[in-house]
């Protein structure tokens, strides 16, 4: 029920100005058996150097979800947007009919944060963007949605999808739950600290693929920081 993914076993590409792990297939690291997980497509781990970053280049009809780990990164797009995302702090992207962004790391140390790409549930539409702090202790303790498909998450980033992204910082000692329901997939990574779910231990950025239809016990070992992500 829970598929393992360690840190060492992912794909790897190291550009300098950009380190990147790949939970799944993408651009030159290619798994055949990572080419998701349900609705989740990419999930990169990518540490981006000062002053660096993504050029302007285009997506279309991809629900795209940064979440920053340290440092910050600052977006800007051929709608207008421009904004900076700090540390904890969620941004998401509707691609949509097709969009161009650039993501750059202006401050003066190495940013860190997970990019998650999700299916949409329809192609097309009008792409947008949209940027929300979430102090760590709003999600003390248990998860709290940061980025949802449903219209009963109201202070979470909408998203085009079947799927919502959550976050917890679990201190030593404590435990949390989550239950995914039947026919669903969900996907967790540790950003920092070392937990065990349902017994078995994984340490900081290790991935874990979690089957639908079951509720899972998840314990830090260490005061510990988690995203997840719960998607059809």
């Amino acid at each position: 029920m829970v598929e393992k993914r360690s840190f060492e076993s992912l794909g790897h590409a190291d550009h300098g100005w950009l380190n990147a792990r790949h939970h799944f297939s993408f651009a030159d690291y290619y798994d055949p058996a990572r080419m998701g997980w349900g609705a989740i497509r990419v999930w990169n781990d990518d540490e981006i150097g000062p002053n660096s970053g993504f050029p302007a280049h285009p997506h279309k009809d991809m629900e795209i979800v940064t979440y920053v780990r340290t440092g910050a990164i600052t977006h800007q797009d051929s709608l207008g947007n421009k904004g900076r995302t700090g540390a904890g702090d969620v941004q998401v992207m509707s691609a949509g009919s097709g969009v161009r962004h650039a993501e750059y790391n202006l401050e003066p140390e190495t940013t860190t944060l997970f990019q998650i790409w999700i299916e949409p549930t329809r192609k097309g539409g009008a792409p947008s963007w949209g940027a929300k702090p979430f102090p760590k202790d709003a999600r003390d303790g248990r998860f709290a949605v940061l980025a949802s498909g449903f219209a009963e998450d109201r202070d979470a980033l909408p998203i085009r999808a079947d799927a919502r992204v959550l976050g917890a910082t679990v201190k030593a000692g404590e435990r949390i739950s989550h239950s995914v329901g039947a026919g669903r997939h969900a996907y967790l990574v540790a950003a920092t600290g070392g937990i065990e779910i349902d017994g078995e231990r994984f340490a900081a950025r290790d991935g874990a693929a979690l089957t639908g239809g079951k509720t899972y016990e998840i314990t830090a070992i260490e005061d510990a920081e988690i995203v997840l992500v719960d998607s059809e």
